[in-house]
Parts: C-alpha cells; sequence; structure tokens
C-alpha cells in the first residue's frame, strides 16, 4: 500500500484539484495547467490553486510518492 505524502500546514489546507494545479504551477514557466470546469465554483477553486504555495520539502515529498506508485498497463 501507497503511503500518503506528509505536507506542510498549507499544503494540506487545499482541495485535491487545488493541491495538483499547484505542483503543476510549480514544475516551472515553461508548464502549463489547463483546467476545465462545467461549474464557477469549481472555476473558483482552480483559480484559487495559484496561491497555493508549495514548498521545497511538499515538492520533495510529492516527488518521492508520486516515484512510489507503479503504473501499469
Amino acid at each position: 500500500m501507497t503511503r500518503r505524502p506528509q505536507l506542510t500546514r498549507q499544503a494540506t489546507r487545499c482541495h485535491a484539484g487545488q493541491l495538483a494545479l499547484a505542483w503543476v504551477l510549480a514544475q516551472g514557466d515553461d508548464v502549463a495547467a489547463i483546467p476545465g470546469t462545467k461549474r464557477i465554483k469549481y472555476l473558483d477553486e482552480n483559480l484559487a490553486a495559484a496561491k497555493v504555495q508549495l514548498g521545497q520539502e511538499d515538492l520533495k515529498e510529492i516527488a518521492k510518492f508520486l516515484e512510489s506508485i507503479k503504473v501499469g498497463g
């Protein structure tokens, strides 16, 4: 069983979608997130992801978590 990443307080206070978008935005200026939604509520959540500040420890923990996932296909 894969364990969940241990993130900082701010990173754990956001929605999962916001965390994912914040992570994509943290990958650099040459990466763009293109989220889609049908509801204003979720558009507002998506826009708020730009305010989520992931620290280096968060990014390391997320990378470690992603590396532990076995993908098959």
